[in-house]
């Protein structure tokens, strides 16, 4: 997976805002296999992958549906960040 950029922490805060709060956690995990295996992709082929993107963060979250973002003073918005980033931290490689 490419390096984490403050968008691609925005962009999948909003992807998670935008399910049940009950599935976020979940939906944060998958972002992170997706940009890693679009990621694999594009090294290889040399090219986009079809629904994923390059290899971002940002691009898993194309073609998901996105909530409109908030202020960081609202709990749920300010909880879909702490939830990617706690994905980030739980996969092996994380630094």
């Amino acid at each position: 997976m490419r390096a984490v950029q403050t968008g691609d922490l925005l962009a999948a805060a909003r992807c998670l805002l935008a399910v049940a709060p009950r599935d976020r956690a979940a939906l944060a995990r998958q972002l992170l296999i997706e940009a890693h295996a679009a990621d694999k992709y594009v090294k290889r082929l040399r090219k986009l992958h079809p629904q994923w993107g390059d290899g971002s963060l940002r691009g898993a979250c194309r073609g998901r549906d996105h909530a409109f973002g908030r202020a960081l003073s609202d709990a749920g918005y300010r909880e879909c960040h702490v939830l990617v980033l706690a994905a980030l931290d739980a996969r092996p490689d994380a630094g």
